[in-house]
């Protein structure tokens, strides 16, 4: 999905997408049973780079939608 992306800089985004996983779980307990507007995609700074992401609590998934690398 990101390849040619270094691996150093998919390292810093798996890191912060688990920790946007643990959030998101938290928040949204029983994410099928989820009602509501869903939360917006978000931009998130790593070294190196950055990514965009999307919760979507009904699917209990947290989706990559973007790597840039600098």
């Amino acid at each position: 999905m990101a390849g040619g992306a270094p691996a150093a800089l998919i390292a810093e985004v798996e890191k912060k997408a688990d920790e946007l996983v643990r959030a998101a779980s938290a928040f949204y307990l029983d994410g099928t049973g989820y009602e509501g507007d869903g939360p917006k995609g978000q931009d998130a700074l790593v070294p190196g780079g950055m990514f965009v992401s999307l919760v979507v609590p009904r699917h209990e998934c947290v989706y990559i939608r973007q790597v840039t690398g600098w």
